[in-house]
């Protein structure tokens, strides 16, 4: 029978990150069980690669403390780029409770060692992107260490050197059973047939409640359609340009090829295991980014080009990370809502930590992301979703 130190159920990018931490942290006999051919075809693949340290709670600025400097240094750690480009997110505020919002969130960033956030002024969003609609803006905030990835290059990179420290990866493999003897994590049974383990890390994305499940373990993540509209080439808008967030309505666009990447949360989207683009969605994305940037009301769309990808929610929108405590062994790395890329080197030290040293430092209370805090009823709440 093969057996491993760990198995991993999942080989995106938060999967591969955990194997990666892991071998660099001296525990080389992972193994890596991915369903499909390739890699990345789930959520990763389909990501829009944002990586930012705005948010509203100390878990998720944490983790993008570890994470973003771990992108800029990427390649020089690796020896494969990450695509990292630092040109900053753009939060712009219509509403006085907007700037009121960006401020104490802002205060909390410059607390817990985020020093480059700024509040902005009209006139300076103005000159920083002086195509933007601005009669309605009172200011903002950016920080210009938040940027962009490529997800899937960076989950070659932790892959391919995971493998070479002693990790494997079985593509075309599903995980169809997870053993335990009631109190522990034994073994898994795989399409290639069993494996002897005593811990199991649960990084399915999307399906991590039916990963769960194998193990007898209910896990509060549902699959949440998003989708995303490439323009054709487009030059009247800088390429320079970040991340722009219009709090107004959630619409926010970045630069993308020749062209940008359009994209807004639609409120009347339901849960499920939609993975197709809906066409009507153009018109919808279209109509808010065109009353924000009136030039984009020239912007060529092909919907062929148009994709749509799959959130993992989890009921207060932040990661589920850590041990189970009714089954020792099995681990959660799930429930991302939309941050999964952005926090997957994060991910991938915490859950290397508690496995080998059962501790972690990325962040000051790694308990409040517990499995454990929904049962407790103690949620946390991030309200800076995009």
């Amino acid at each position: 029978m093969q057996t491993a130190d760990v198995v991993i159920i999942g080989g995106g990018i938060v999967g591969s990150s955990i194997a990666w931490h892991l071998s660099e942290a001296g525990c080389r006999n992972v193994l890596m069980v991915e369903r499909e051919s390739h890699q990345g075809k789930g959520s990763t693949g389909k990501s829009m690669g944002g990586v930012r340290a705005q948010f509203a709670t100390a878990p998720n600025i944490q983790m993008s403390l570890y994470s973003i400097p771990f992108y800029a240094a990427f390649e020089e750690r690796l020896g494969h780029p990450s695509g990292y480009r630092d040109q900053g997110y753009l939060f712009v505020a219509t509403k006085p409770s907007h700037l009121e919002y960006l401020q104490t969130n802002q205060a909390l960033q410059e607390k817990l060692g985020l020093k480059q956030v700024r509040m902005l002024a009209r006139t300076e969003i103005v000159a920083m992107v002086p195509q933007l609609r601005a009669d309605d803006v009172l200011g903002g905030s950016f920080c210009p260490t938040d940027g962009f990835v490529d997800p899937y290059s960076v989950m070659v990179g932790f892959t391919t050197r995971a493998c070479e420290q002693g990790a494997a990866l079985w593509r075309s493999t599903e995980v169809t059973a997870i053993h335990h003897n009631g109190t522990n994590v034994t073994g898994v049974q795989t399409t290639r047939g069993p494996v002897s383990t005593p811990v199991v890390v649960n990084a399915a994305g999307a399906w991590a409640a039916e990963a769960a499940a194998l193990a007898g373990v209910d896990l509060p993540v549902k699959p949440m359609r998003r989708m995303l509209v490439p323009t054709e080439p487009f030059d009247l808008v800088s390429h320079e340009v970040p991340m722009v967030i219009d709090m107004a309505n959630g619409f926010h666009f970045r630069p993308e090829s020749l062209g940008f990447l359009l994209a807004w949360n639609d409120p009347e989207e339901t849960p499920g295991y939609k993975m197709n683009f809906d066409p009507g969605f153009i018109e919808k994305v279209l109509v808010r980014a065109a009353d924000r940037v009136p030039c984009f009301e020239n912007l060529a769309v092909n919907p062929k080009r148009a994709w749509a990808g799959l959130y993992e929610m989890s009921p207060d929108h932040h990661a589920i990370i850590g041990p189970v405590q009714e089954l020792t062994g099995f681990f959660c790395a799930n429930g991302f809502s939309g941050h999964g890329v952005m926090h997957s080197p994060a991910t991938g030290k915490m859950v290397a930590d508690l496995i080998v040293h059962g501790k972690t430092a990325v962040v000051d209370r790694v308990e409040m992301l517990s499995p454990a805090r929904f049962a407790k009823g103690e949620l946390l709440h991030e309200t800076a979703i995009l």
